[in-house]
């Protein structure tokens, strides 16, 4: 199966929104791919929600950010991330995400962040959007 990190900013957005961040963790529920984090990465995630730029989402979700915390955490397997080097320039988060994908043994690292696909990839694991994750999922499932 298939083994991906999204960073924060894909999980928030299929979190609380629909479309392609949505489809991938639908798919981490289905069994279609796996879906990795580490306590950095959910720390984050409990840092970001509160903005009150997500307050109507949550709201509207009937939801409190800590039990949305919790569901991301039972859908993603939790890894100790391994020890790197500063990898991308300017962004230390973005390092906690490959710090976690190589602990992981990850397949994929999907990311909405320009500064963090714009490397393309990283000791061979690729860093792709949601869109493109979905593809790589779909292509990754054994045929009929």
């Amino acid at each position: 199966m298939l083994r991906a990190v999204a960073d924060t900013n894909t999980v928030v957005s299929g979190l609380l929104y629909r479309g392609s961040e949505r489809a991938l963790l639908e798919a981490a529920r289905a069994g279609r791919c796996a879906l990795y984090t580490s306590a950095v990465l959910l720390a984050e995630l409990a840092d970001v929600l509160p903005r009150a730029k997500f307050a109507t989402r949550i709201a509207a979700a009937d939801m409190s950010v800590a039990r949305i915390v919790r569901r991301y955490a039972r859908l993603a397997t939790r890894v100790v991330p391994a020890r790197i080097g500063p990898s991308v320039p300017g962004d230390p988060d973005d390092d906690a995400v490959l710090a976690c994908a190589l602990a992981a043994g990850a397949d994929l690292v999907v990311s909405g962040d320009k500064r963090l696909r714009n490397l393309k990839s990283w000791q061979r694991i690729p860093i792709v959007s949601a869109t493109d994750a979905l593809g790589i999922i779909a292509r990754s499932l054994p045929g009929p």
